[in-house]
């Protein structure tokens, strides 16, 4: 066993110590007292989940958010004395406003909010509660969806690639402020792929059916520790209306291909009992195009060069669905069920047209290439949690939420690769291959939060879960009419985890100072067996996660942050499978079963005035898996991930909501970075660092009488990372809606992409190996959508539902 708590935590030890040495006297200041109250619907009933804000009355400015509990209760701490207003907002209902409110050392009497279905008038003013399209947190960023224009008839993928600070590269890779490695959870549960396979998950669900997206770059202890980017987390929509309700949803996009996508939504909900089903259905047709030039060098000598183009037809089709039960066995105690699947299909239709040169410039070789591929991916997960209050006391209401997850995720690959070579003449070859994987995913945990007096709070959880991954690939080759089995590709691997964790938090928020201070520890069991040959390994490991945030507030328009954080990025399950994925004749993606995982220490620091945030970052990566392209002694080219020694990146990111008019928001995200690395790969040592940029802006405009737009533009600068350089590129996208039958349908039309500028070009140099790429997607597109909602608008109280499904899916990259 390896205990890696010297190098873990170390550093924390010293600086946790010098941080939290401030806070004893802070903690023996007298508290303002808390501004609270109940929240009930105009028919009498609690209103569970209703967002309560406070603001300063002087300019209306949010100072704090909360959610109302089961019994409809919130409660508010302000950080100074003032004069303050109080909001509330539920989806179905208008935004309720009281006060001005002076708040001091004596206490505030109890306010009640009621909330009316639609429209509140209030003093004269119509104010609703649609929420901005991007909010700033003070540890992350909200994308609220549903109200986006340029959401309708794009998938989660799109809004991804659309959402500040987020990026997706030519290789469908997610990135979050710039960093790989990311925890995507969608409705609480880890999602079970990464790059292609995650992509093609998010192209499969349609953005109609997501509430918003949360971007979180700190996460606190009570997340699994994988991800040292940080977590996207997807929120799919619940309706909380009373009786039978529902949604549809169709749309129609045309780039060069067409995309059609539809979706309903059905809900019952009475008093005690919740039943709800989505249902979607996907068929998106696209191309993927991969132009690449590549040079083959000795000594730093030209011997061999390549013109190469991939040009795939890829047609996308999918259903998704989940259904799901919530019972309220008592007002403490309710017990949920949800089940959930994706069937899709991914035929591709791929052609390669290759010309190899001398060192003269004489063509000495050329071929074609035919590759039919389909991928097929059986997939179904279920959840289980009971959720129990405690009887409440002076400090707030204990809490327990017990989770229990069970998912088999299946992906069948088909391959067909025929090569016709036109000179120098040799007989046709034909490569054929079938892929069948089956994972299979346990977890149960445990998590307990229990307010404390004087503004304290803990939490404390456990979590364990068993993992079972089995694969088996046969490929076949035929030559002049004679078929034989590969015996150097045909394989199967076998590969086994169980994780052991547990956690405790310990948060304090005073009238100027919050502090949350976490530790996480995970012991990691995990073997993997090939069939054949001896890439075998057994791993275990026990390693500890500290988390530390403060946040200090020093006037009124002033607010500073620090964060300090380590986290873990653990080899995905198909980035330790060796088996082969070709791409063309000479190109094939691997896997590496001597992956590390690789640690991730990271420390920010955040200035907040107004509305105004930047922030300073510093990220330490130890072993960081990077993807490089290997060359075999044959020419073909190997594409897998390796261990690096170490990656420093530094960032400075600047965060701007404006609202220049009242019918014009705006939402301007920066972030400068600049990344390097140590260490070599095959002797090829990793770029220079370089000073790049991310920056993007989403305009929002509303006119009144159910009008309204969007104007998105992204850029993403020159940069240098590992062994690559990627040339800028980014993005313009215009959107425009209207409600339309009494506000219960919703017509869309939206433009994305408009001056195809999102194909990226990149340079990839090695000691042996030079390659120039351009990839180019069906991503200009013009797309038409209607949806409409039917059903009671009376809105009750909704209980906000959470899984505690395995942070071992997210690796789960497509068996």
């Amino acid at each position: 066993m390896h205990f890696d708590f010297a190098r873990s935590s170390g550093w924390f030890a010293f600086l946790t110590v010098a941080l939290l040495l401030p806070i004893s006297p802070l903690v023996a200041q007298v508290r303002l007292a808390p501004v609270a109250g109940i929240v009930r619907a105009s028919a009498g009933a609690t209103v569970e989940g209703a967002t309560i804000t406070l603001h300063r009355a002087l300019d209306s400015v949010a100072v704090k958010t909360e959610f109302s509990d089961p019994q409809g209760r919130f409660s508010l701490v302000p950080t100074l004395p003032g004069r303050y207003l109080v909001s509330g907002v539920q989806l179905g209902y208008g935004r309720v406003w009281l006060g001005p409110l002076d708040v001091s050392e004596v206490a505030v009497p109890p306010l009640t909010l009621i909330l009316t279905a639609g429209a509140l008038e209030l003093k004269g003013v119509t104010v609703t509660g649609q929420k901005p399209l991007f909010e700033r947190l003070p540890d992350r960023t909200v994308v609220n969806v549903e109200n986006s224009s340029l959401s309708s008839g794009n998938t989660v993928l799109d809004v991804l690639g659309r959402a500040p600070g987020v990026t997706v590269d030519g290789n469908d890779n997610l990135a979050l402020r710039g960093k790989q490695g990311l925890l995507v959870l969608l409705d609480g549960k880890r999602v079970p792929f990464t790059g292609t396979e995650l992509a093609t998950l998010l192209r499969s669900l349609p953005a109609e059916q997501v509430r918003s997206i949360e971007l979180i770059t700190n996460p606190p202890a009570k997340y699994d520790a994988q991800g040292g980017a940080g977590i996207i987390a997807i929120n799919l929509k619940k309706d909380q209306r009373l009786g039978t309700n529902g949604s549809a949803n169709a749309s129609y996009g045309r780039g060069q291909y067409g995309k059609f996508t539809t979706d309903l939504s059905l809900n019952h909900r009475s008093k005690a009992v919740n039943v709800y089903g989505t249902y979607a259905y996907t068929n998106r047709n696209g191309f993927q195009n991969l132009a690449f030039d590549r040079q083959y060098l000795s000594d730093g000598l030209l011997t061999l060069r390549t013109n190469q183009y991939n040009g795939r037809r890829v047609d996308l089709e999918s259903h998704t669905w989940r259904a799901g039960l919530d019972y309220t066995a008592s007002n403490s105690t309710t017990i949920g069920a949800v089940v959930s699947g994706l069937a899709s299909r991914l035929p591709v239709d791929g052609t390669n047209n290759s010309v190899f040169f001398d060192d003269n410039n004489t063509a000495t070789q050329r071929y074609s290439a035919r590759t039919l591929s389909e991928v097929r991916t059986p997939n179904v997960a279920g959840n289980f949690t009971l959720r129990h209050t405690f009887r409440p006391d002076s400090a707030g209401t204990p809490e327990l939420t017990l989770d229990a997850d069970l998912a088999r995720y299946g992906t069948n690959r088909d391959l067909s690769l025929a090569t016709t070579y036109e000179f120098p003449q040799q007989s046709p070859t034909l490569l054929t291959g079938n892929q069948d994987g089956t994972l299979t995913i346990q977890s149960v945990k445990a998590d307990y939060v229990r307010p404390l007096p004087n503004g304290l709070r803990a939490e404390a959880g456990a979590k364990v879960s068993w993992v079972r991954s089995d694969n088996d690939v046969l490929f076949y080759n035929t030559i002049d009419g004679q078929t034989t089995l590969d015996v150097d590709q045909s394989n199967g691997f076998r590969y086994r985890e169980n994780i052991n964790a547990a956690y405790a938090t310990l948060s304090h928020t005073g009238p100027k100072l919050t502090v949350a201070a976490g530790l996480r520890a995970e012991q990691t069991n995990a073997t993997g067996r090939q069939t054949l040959g001896d890439n075998n390994f057994d791993r275990h490991y026990l390693q500890l996660f500290p988390n530390l945030s403060l946040r200090r507030t020093i006037s009124e328009t002033h607010e500073m942050g620090f964060s300090l954080s380590r986290r873990l990025d653990r080899p995905t399950y198909n980035q330790l499978n060796p088996f082969r994925f070709w791409i063309d004749p000479t190109t094939y993606q691997a896997g590496n079963p001597y992956l590390r995982p690789q640690s991730n220490y990271k420390a920010e620091v955040t200035h907040t005035y107004h509305k105004l945030t930047t922030g300073l970052s510093y990220a330490y990566t130890d072993n960081p898996i990077l993807f490089v392209y290997q060359l075999n002694p044959n020419g073909s080219v190997k594409l897998t991930n390796d261990n690096l020694q170490a990656e420093h990146y530094y960032a400075f990111t600047l965060s701007a909501p404006l609202a220049p008019t009242k019918w014009w928001q705006l939402y301007a995200d920066a972030e400068l970075f600049y990344v390097y690395f140590e260490g070599t790969f095959e002797g090829s040592s990793t770029l220079p660092g370089r000073v790049g940029a991310i920056l993007s802006a989403n305009n929002s405009f509303s006119w009144g009488k159910g009008w309204s737009a969007e104007l998105n533009a992204s850029y993403n600068s020159r940069e240098q990372y590992g062994f690559q350089v990627v040339r800028s590129y980014g993005q313009l996208s215009v959107g425009v809606q209207k409600t339309v039958l009494a506000g219960r349908g919703t017509v869309r039309l939206n433009g994305t992409d408009l001056l195809y500028t999102a194909p990226v070009r990149s340079t990839s140099r090695y000691a042996a190996l030079t390659e120039n790429q351009r990839r180019a997607q069906d991503t200009r597109v013009g797309t038409v959508s209607f949806g409409y909602r039917f059903g009671n608008s009376e809105v009750t109280a909704a209980r906000k539902r959470s899984t505690g499904a395995e942070d071992e899916k997210r690796r789960a990259a497509g068996q």
